[in-house]
């Protein structure tokens, strides 16, 4: 198998036979069951019937008409997206009055299945924050915010993950070298904290993760790494004394778990392409420095 950065190709055995979007989903929710999702979410097969064989799996953050239009152009007939198409309730597909309708209607009538997995692919272990912190280089990982319940006991799921870097360094190096292996946006990163600070212990969350700004500080990490942070909740974590922040793009925190989902199809499906596509809303960044030249 042969892992390139936009396409996992792989060999298979002469008497391989070519599996149904059934027999790939059944896959998916092996790994991430569909009941570890939060009760708002809707996760799983939205279009495509399950006798249909799989050509190919394209995966990417968000369900858009670029990265449609990209599985199709890859020849893929199965989307795996991060999160989801129809997350709210909707009252009609017409094509003329929404993307959304439109997408649907695209993906059905090219024979396209779209399966999403989200809130279950956060708390999963390996998930998505789990492909964040081996990107940072982070190790002896554990849950930042654990799940409870006897099914999870013992397991590493939640949000989130802490770990360690195998030496101290300091937080400016540390968002340097953030900076370097996320995948690039025009939010880069926003750093809060003195950037002299020797920094070790890590703790990250893909997504928005202001929700989880407590367990940060309760962790006694010196850096948590995450997406959307808002002004009063960052603002009050760090006037608390709470750990230096390093706000990313929220596609940026999540786009590593792709490069993880592939590794996971590459055994069960004839050829996976990753998107590169960055579906971050946000294209453009000004900065008074660049509007006084």
């Amino acid at each position: 198998m042969r892992i390139a950065r936009t396409t996992v190709v792989c060999v298979k055995p002469y008497n391989y036979r070519v599996p149904t979007f059934a027999e790939i989903t059944e896959h998916l929710d092996t790994l991430y069951p569909r009941h570890w999702a939060e009760p708002w979410d809707r996760v799983g097969l939205v279009t495509g019937r399950g006798e249909t064989e799989v050509a190919a799996v394209h995966l990417a953050v968000d369900p858009t008409p670029a990265t449609v239009a990209e599985a199709r152009r890859n020849g893929a007939n199965l989307i795996v997206t991060h999160h989801p198409l129809l997350l709210r309730g909707v009252s009609s597909l017409d094509p003329a009055a929404d993307f959304k309708g439109e997408l649907i209607h695209t993906l059905i009538e090219n024979g396209m299945g779209l399966y999403c997995a989200h809130t279950n692919a956060d708390v999963a272990n390996p998930g998505v924050s789990d492909a964040l912190a081996r990107l940072l280089h982070l190790h002896e990982l554990e849950p930042l915010h654990a799940l409870s319940g006897a099914e999870h006991t013992g397991s590493g799921r939640g949000i989130g993950r802490v770990g360690h870097l195998r030496r101290a360094i300091t937080l400016g190096e540390f968002s340097a070298q953030a900076a370097a292996v996320l995948p690039r946006t025009s939010w880069g990163l926003r750093v809060a904290g003195d950037v002299n600070r020797p920094v070790r212990r890590i703790a990250v969350s893909g997504g928005a993760g202001d929700s989880y700004l407590n367990d940060a500080a309760a962790a006694e990490v010196e850096v948590y790494l995450t997406a959307d942070l808002r002004h009063h909740p960052a603002s009050e974590a760090i006037d608390n004394g709470g750990p230096a922040l390093i706000d990313a793009a929220h596609w940026a925190t999540e786009r590593p778990w792709l490069d993880l989902l592939a590794t996971q199809l590459a055994d069960v499906v004839p050829t996976v392409s990753v998107s590169d596509i960055p579906t971050d809303p946000w294209n453009h960044h000004v900065s008074a420095e660049a509007t006084d030249k």
